[in-house]
């Protein structure tokens, strides 16, 4: 009887993260707004946490079902360099 919520399949929406960190300026604001995926490395450039990194265009990618505070980051990103896509 109790066993309805976990027999019912919920679809979760992927979303992916993107930042482009060749063109990161090291301003720090993605990391200010949301340390939960943002980072600075020794470099001075910002991280996206767990992601995956093309080694020839410096893009890093993060899959996540909600993208909560990167959805600021998007906004206050100086260079334009973050993204989300469904």
């Amino acid at each position: 009887m109790g066993l309805m919520a976990q027999s019912e399949s919920r679809e979760e929406t992927v979303m992916k993260i993107i930042h482009e960190k060749a063109k990161c300026i090291g301003c720090g604001s993605c990391v200010s707004l949301c340390p939960k995926y943002f980072e600075m490395k020794e470099e001075g450039k910002a991280h996206l946490k767990g992601s995956e990194k093309d080694s020839k265009t410096e893009v890093e990618t993060l899959e996540v079902s909600d993208p909560g505070c990167a959805k600021e980051a998007v906004e206050v990103c100086p260079v334009q360099i973050i993204k989300i896509k469904e």
